[in-house]
């Protein structure tokens, strides 16, 4: 009993620690960009730098469906670890390109270059590791445990955030504003790269899911392809619509909180960044709660609370945020909208990985939810700004409403995942060992 609580830690850790790393990447080029934008621009207006810097920035979310395509398909041919593997191995790369890239000053719009380069690899990366980890987290559980094991998929994504966040204050307080300007940015990508390597080494020596390794000699013919994944288009087309809802608040709530908090309620920097850090925090270990939750009554229960919550609660939640004021109100407030949040972070992984078979699971899950990742999740802040600076703010909050009651029709409509058979999706339902009830094929 001990050696296998212990494998399966193992599983949970490996499956997962490769996500907080992926995120941790992600997230530093955003809070550092104020300071290595102008190495890589020509000196003059402030404002044009930051935009060339945030333009390649979005460049990395246009390139997550065309990575959760390409890994999916690895995912699904290749394995699930031979997925993992090459997503950390394209992480590390343009953490190490980032991190030694050449100044504007040396090789002129070069280092631009180098900086875009980069990007794209971020972009390829993040868009493949969601699924890859989502799925192996899902098939290396067991039947009873789903919900929580492929809830620390949040909980790591959120860590990477938590550490990103902590180095940047700590850079803050111990280098001076000319250093990390001049030199001091370069030390977080050489963390994540080390971090990665670290990681690679890890997923290197991981073992296969046996509901994969089962299942690989069949079909192999359009494993992992666009043609097998179109006869499933209900599938497809359901994540995409589940995801809606769940990325936008999960945006709103996360990277875009501070700014808000900053912006438009007022608070000092300082502040709304502690006001952010608390919150992750508290949200990250909420995530393997509400997964075993799940566990015992089921994904949609979870899914409903948070899509009735957040269609109800979104606009007076924000406008509150508005005029909280200080720090405990603010923390109140963002750790409500967290909780709500919650119920669909915490079991989005797994509901996504049940609803496909093995042959097909990891590209069923890229490709539909980077697109719906890069339509609603990564435009969220810039919908947000585009609502403030066109005088109406209160439209974005009705906005992230909008999107939650569409998912809410998805979620009242869809059917229970939670007792599905991962080794026979599809298939006539069989009975489920763990409840003795038929389980519900998801095609």
């Amino acid at each position: 009993m001990g050696q296998a609580h212990s494998r399966h830690w193992k599983k949970i850790w490996v499956g997962s620690a490769g996500n907080m790393v992926e995120w941790f990447d992600w997230f530093v080029y955003a809070s550092f960009a104020t300071y290595f934008a102008g190495s890589f621009f020509p000196a003059g207006n402030d404002t044009a730098k930051l935009m060339n810097t945030a333009g390649i920035f979005a460049v990395g979310f246009f390139m997550r469906p065309v990575g959760g395509w390409l890994l999916g398909r690895v995912g699904d041919r290749r394995g699930r670890k031979a997925a993992l593997t090459l997503t950390v191995t394209l992480m590390s790369a343009s953490a190490v390109l980032i991190a030694v890239a050449p100044t504007y000053g040396v090789a002129g719009y070069g280092g631009a270059a180098v900086l875009l380069v980069a990007r794209l690899l971020q972009g390829l990366s993040v868009g493949g590791e969601y699924a890859a980890s989502a799925t192996y987290l899902t098939e290396a559980s067991a039947p009873g445990r789903r919900g929580f094991a492929s809830s620390f998929q949040y909980v790591s994504m959120t860590a990477g955030q938590i550490l990103g966040l902590g180095l940047l204050i700590l850079l803050q307080h111990t280098l001076t504003s000319g250093e990390l300007h001049s030199w001091g940015w370069r030390i977080p990508f050489v963390v994540g790269a080390l971090g990665a390597a670290v990681i690679f080494y890890l997923r290197r020596n991981m073992l296969e899911t046996e509901t994969y390794a089962e299942d690989s000699g069949t079909g192999a013919d359009d494993r992992g392809t666009i043609r097998a994944l179109l006869r499933h288009k209900r599938e497809a087309l359901l994540v995409i619509a589940l995801t809606m809802g769940g990325t936008v608040a999960y945006y709103t709530y996360t990277t875009y909180l501070t700014k808000y908090l900053s912006n438009t309620a007022g608070l000092p920097k300082q502040t709304a960044t502690l006001v952010s850090f608390c919150a992750l925090i508290v949200f990250a270990a909420l995530q393997p709660l509400a997964g075993a939750l799940s566990d015992r009554i089921g994904r949609r229960p979870l899914l409903i609370t948070f899509a009735v919550g957040s269609t109800f609660l979104t606009v007076p939640i924000m406008a509150m945020l508005k005029h909280a004021g200080s720090f405990w109100p603010a923390l109140g407030l963002s750790l409500l909208a967290l909780v709500i949040v919650t119920g669909y972070t915490s079991i989005n992984a797994c509901v996504k990985a049940e609803l496909f078979p093995t042959g097909v699971r990891s590209l069923g899950v890229a490709l539909p939810y980077a697109i719906a990742n890069a339509l609603f999740g990564g435009t969220a802040e810039y919908v947000a700004l585009w609502f403030k600076d066109a005088g109406l703010e209160s439209g974005f909050s009705w906005y992230v409403a909008g999107c939650a009651a569409v998912s809410l029709v998805v979620y009242l409509t869809m059917r229970e995942t939670r007792d599905t058979d991962l080794k026979h999706v599809g298939t006539a339902p069989r009975a489920s060992a763990e409840t003795g009830t038929d389980t519900v094929p998801a095609s």
